[in-house]
């Protein structure tokens, strides 16, 4: 065998060179080897990469959504929004320089791969099957793919969650910093990403992990004071959006009764005399011209206006507290039905289907101006552009592959219901007599994040099918690390 010299002077040791072709033929045994140990990952895997790919074949180069055109203006204009944090704003920055929506979409294709190998590489002690499983709904739910292709920030919120929760399985002081600064930027991404601090640092502290729970908290806040000092010195107001208020005030209004409220004079102008089974969908009171909040002096979001919301809602939630309860139990089960209703209106519900025919131009004047400075961004036109026949297909499959919201319900129980099975066998005690005492369960930090992104929604704002899905897998990731070789009646623990 041909022979190099591994240093130069006095003393030089020679290493063996590898001969020509060793190197790729090992290469090709080690690929070999990880298809036949994980070929079903890497069928689904590849699967979910063809679609991905027909998706941007079917419909170039991206799909647009009325969100998406207050992100694009915050690209060019840097300040930090009233409703939407400016996390999905320089996401959209980093990718500027390529001057292409598509690219923008590629990166989020590529996220929610991403998203599928960590739940697989995160929940590697539980049975391969398992884990693949784990994976479909991420990387084959058409839903999913279709929210990936529009340009709004709950793939990258989803992504950068996900992630964190893959790190919290660590407990090095270097990996726990990341995870309070990978839930900071999910929180400039989506609001709803504040309570996730919370939830991880107490995953550490029920670790008897005190330190690095103070470690993660740290972590987070330096870049979510920073965003809260930048939005106090452009808009005088504390807090990281100013529209906290208007959002809990049109939760409210599904139930809220002044006749039982009894509220004050300047209150009042904020009812609605109409009795709640005949009102509209919460948004509506944001929205809609006639709502009593936007017939205010202003634009609905002044600090006038939200404190003035905020009072309101506080007023209806502590005054019927029962029927806030109800209000959210019903909007929080519309995750959990079968069939996909039309949901809050047709408008919206169709942003979330591969459509048949192009969108049509924005019609309110923000999204008129969000255009002008998108075709800035794409420096020429912006549109979709549907191509057949890979939009058909799409359009075929979203019809059939989805997953089902009592199918996620039962996802969610499998957790609580292993380590019940488990406890009950504990308690019986082991082989040799004697019980183990069990340790906080693995499966606990990703179900716990899953529960609050499908609750705080529906508790402080109103359901929407698209905050369901960043939830989608870590719930999945929760079931697969509850199910251990044990527990399926084979030796081995997790």
């Amino acid at each position: 065998m041909a022979e190099v010299p591994a240093r130069t002077g006095r003393g030089r040791r020679r290493l063996p060179r590898e001969p020509h072709g060793l190197l790729p033929r090992r290469l090709a045994r080690e690929a070999h080897r990880l298809l036949r140990r994980h070929g079903w990952f890497a069928a689904v895997l590849g699967l979910g990469t063809v679609l991905r790919v027909l998706t941007m074949l079917g419909y170039r180069p991206a799909l647009w959504f009325p969100d998406t055109y207050t992100y694009v203006v915050t690209v060019f204009k840097p300040s930090p929004d009233l409703v939407r944090p400016a996390g999905y704003s320089m996401f959209l920055k980093l990718l500027e320089p390529f001057h292409s929506f598509g690219v923008v979409a590629a990166t989020q294709h590529l996220l929610g791969l991403a998203t599928g190998v960590l739940i697989y590489r995160v929940a590697h002690r539980a049975p391969r099957w398992v884990r693949t499983l784990a994976t479909v709904p991420v990387l084959l739910d058409a839903y999913q793919i279709e929210l990936e292709h529009l340009l709004v920030s709950d793939t990258l919120f989803m992504f950068l969650v996900v992630a964190a929760v893959a790190l919290c399985m660590t407990a090095r002081p270097v990996t726990v910093a990341a995870v309070g600064l990978l839930l900071a930027a999910a929180t400039l991404t989506r609001t709803v990403g504040q309570p996730l601090v919370v939830v991880a640092a107490a995953w550490f502290v029920l670790r008897r992990r005190v330190g690095l729970a103070g470690v993660l908290v740290a972590a987070a806040l330096v870049p979510i004071l920073a965003y809260g000092a930048w939005f106090y010195a452009t808009h005088h107001r504390v807090g990281l959006v100013g529209a906290n208020g208007a959002f809990l005030y049109a939760r409210t209004m599904s139930f809220a009764d002044c006749a039982k409220m009894d509220p004050p004079p300047d209150l009042r102008v904020l009812c609605d005399p109409r009795p709640p089974e005949r009102r509209p969908p919460s948004q509506e009171y944001i929205w809609a011209k006639d709502s009593p909040l936007v017939l205010r002096p202003g634009i609905t979001f002044t600090k006038e206006n939200d404190d003035l919301a905020a009072r309101f809602a506080t007023l209806a939630i502590t005054k019927q507290p029962l029927d806030y309860a109800a209000s959210v139990l019903s909007e929080l089960g519309r995750t959990f039905t079968w069939e996909r209703a039309i949901y809050p209106d047709p408008e919206i519900y169709g942003y979330y289907q591969f459509p048949a025919t192009p969108p049509g131009p924005p019609g309110r004047y923000p999204a008129q101006v969000g255009a002008e400075y998108a075709k800035l961004y794409e420096q020429g036109a912006i549109g979709t552009e549907i191509v057949e026949p890979y939009a058909g297909w799409l359009r075929a499959y979203q019809s059939m592959a989805r997953l089902p919201g009592l199918v996620l319900l039962a996802v969610l129980l499998v957790p609580p219901a292993a380590a019940i099975a488990r406890r009950r066998a504990h308690l019986r005690g082991d082989s040799t007599g004697s019980r183990r005492r069990a340790g906080v369960p693995a499966w606990l930090v990703p179900w716990s994040v899953a529960v609050v992104l499908l609750v705080t929604p529906a508790a402080v704002a109103e359901f929407d099918y698209r905050y369901v899905l960043p939830a989608v897998p870590l719930a999945c990731l929760a079931a697969a690390l509850s199910i251990r070789p044990d527990v399926l009646g084979r030796t081995g623990s997790n």
